[in-house]
């Protein structure tokens, strides 16, 4: 058993803290390091703790704690790390860079709502043909239901997704089917109910706050070791391959190294040392190439970074939405620059932003895969008005031209649940905090915020209706419907496609051509381009609802995919309406 030698807890703040293990209470001496310690008793699996702090006999939550089995306002639960019996012993990983990722809600991948009943799916990934699960954030949070970015349990894993021991039956099975986990991380914020953390000391910026509260202090050496320890939990006691950390760019760190780059040292030794590729990957609005640029290089050394660029582009090209931050996507040539260079905004005029912003990547050292895109994603989905995906506007060629796009592009892939088989459910925002007055700010704030930007608020669901939660569940019993079954067949032979295709995994930007027509919408992306046994492939699109005649610079070659009404000819393809060709 390898519990913790002592209760103990890092508490600069208060002047008095007392142990409390099974309702029996047991005072703790501070230590010159502000860590309070007891030898009065020893942890043991099961037991349920907490600490009473000063002079309130309330008893808090471990702020290192493994398991919340009462929710995060209950007593914490001694869980020993190395209880499970993995049987992963043979999987070697595989790096992030280059997969097919599919981020995956646990609450509604299945009607359970449970890791145990997603586990139960993931021959489906399998047969899909995906690399990694990525799984939105599990950490505990308050109520029933949430999406997970209202976390304040870092260390612990939701009850109602079955805690600790379900999440790694989770990870083992993933591996025995040959599938990696990343798992999603929030180290910018704590949500807003349940956060005892600054009750023990400073692990917030009080009044420093961004969209979603009070920044992290990560400055702090112990806050900082906190959130490091953190990370390599998921690593070393959960068996995961990579994660995706949540929202960056509101993290203030003016420290060197960064605590970007003191993650991926830390990601970097312990792969060295269990001898598999681990990943970070991180969610940033800035578009700077400083996450993934090498250490050596001034960089983070992260392994990639989403790059929301790229779904603008697309989503602008086929739905002809501009509003917002759509705006500077609307010509064709948004997606030709997204496609060649990475980055759309690499320094440029932002009106959404009223300013310049991002900078160029470096396209002659950095990689095509070290920017993760999607055509849909649980931000892009969720935080629409109604929730509701390209599925429930689009006909089948677009939605098949966006899987092209994403599947076979120079970057790496990630699909969001359901977008393989055209899910008709929506994916909404929904909360279920307990407080009455908490749930009513969220409600409002929410239609506020989408009044202020025109949308109709009378589309705008309750976020706290159970029935918005319930809404948002995938129906798997669709899947044998005509259309679902069409698209799915599409995504599984797009991924195959990529797999077999040597030029769909050539990570060099030099080695990749984009043309387009801003007057007929169509878009030529010829890649694998270079090497002495270069045999380029060309993905062919017309976004266009008329015929289009798209020159290709190949003569009757082999045709490797279709969707749509097209015919390839000499020296080009042939639409009668929207669709795409693959052609070598």
């Amino acid at each position: 058993m390898t519990v913790p030698a002592r209760y103990a807890v890092w508490a600069p703040n208060p002047d008095r803290v007392r142990l409390v293990v099974d309702d029996v209470e047991y005072p703790l001496t501070r230590g010159a390091d502000d860590w309070w310690t007891t030898d009065a008793v020893l942890p043991h699996v099961g037991a349920r703790y907490g600490f009473r702090i000063d002079d309130d006999d309330a008893v808090r939550p471990d702020p290192r704690s493994r398991f919340q089995p009462e929710g995060v306002h209950g007593p914490s639960e001694v869980v020993d790390p190395e209880r499970f019996a993995w049987t992963d012993d043979s999987w070697t990983g595989r790096p992030a860079r280059g997969g097919v990722i599919y981020e995956m809600h646990v609450g509604t991948f299945t009607p359970e709502g449970t890791l145990d009943a997603a586990a139960d799916k993931l021959e489906h990934l399998v047969e899909l043909g995906v690399s990694f699960v990525e799984v939105l954030p599990v950490n505990g949070f308050n109520g029933e239901w949430n999406w997970g970015y209202d976390g304040v349990a870092w260390y612990a894993v939701q009850h109602t997704y079955g805690g600790p021991d379900a999440y790694d039956r989770f990870v083992d099975r993933a591996h025995a089917l040959g599938l990696g986990v990343i798992q999603d991380v929030v180290y910018n914020h704590l949500g807003p109910s349940g956060n005892y953390l600054p009750l023990y000391g400073p692990y917030l910026l009080q009044g420093l706050g961004n969209t979603w509260g009070d920044s992290v202090n990560v400055e702090h050496p112990e806050v900082r070791r906190y959130v490091l320890d953190n990370v390599r939990m998921w690593f070393r006691d959960h068996h995961v391959d990579g994660l995706r950390l949540d929202a960056v760019h509101a993290i203030r760190d003016t420290t060197r190294p960064h605590v970007l780059a003191a993650m991926a040292e830390e990601t970097d030794a312990y792969s060295s040392f269990v001898g598999r590729p681990l990943s970070l990957i991180a969610e940033s609005d800035l578009n700077d190439p400083i996450m993934f640029r090498p250490r050596e290089a001034a960089g983070y050394g992260l392994a990639g970074q989403w790059s929301d660029d790229f779904h603008h582009a697309v989503h602008v090209a086929l739905t002809g939405e501009t509003n917002g931050y759509y705006g500077d996507f609307a010509p064709l040539s948004a997606l030709a620059k997204v496609l060649d260079h990475g980055f759309f905004h690499d320094g440029t005029w932002s009106s959404f932003r009223k300013k310049r912003h991002g900078r160029p990547i470096d396209r002659g050292t950095s990689p095509t895969t070290a920017l993760v895109v999607a055509n849909q994603n649980h931000d892009q989905i969720g935080n629409r008005a109604a929730g509701d995906r390209l599925a429930a506007t689009l006909d089948d060629e677009s939605l098949v031209i966006a899987a092209a796009l994403t599947l076979l592009g120079p970057f790496t892939p990630m699909l969001f649940m359901g977008e393989e088989f055209a899910a008709a459910t929506p994916w909404q925002f929904f909360t279920s905090h307990p407080e009455p007055e908490l749930g009513k700010v969220t409600a409002e704030g929410r239609i506020k915020e989408f009044a202020e930007h025109g949308w109709d608020e009378s589309i705008v669901p309750d976020p706290q209706d159970p029935e918005t939660f319930r809404r948002s569940k995938l129906d798997w019993s669709s899947l044998d419907g005509e259309r679902e079954s069409r698209i799915l067949t599409a995504y599984r032979v797009l991924v195959a496609l990529r797999r077999t295709e040597q030029a769909f995994v050539d990570h060099r930007y030099e080695a990749n051509e984009v043309r387009h027509s801003e007057d007929r919408r169509w878009l030529v992306l010829s890649r694998g381009l270079l090497g002495p046994d270069a045999a380029p492939v060309h993905v062919v699109v017309n976004f266009a609802d008329d015929v289009a005649e798209v020159p290709v610079p190949t003569a009757q070659g082999e045709e490797l995919y279709r969707f749509g009404e097209a015919t390839v000819e000499q020296g080009g393809v042939r639409f009668t309406g929207r669709g795409v060709v693959v052609v070598r």
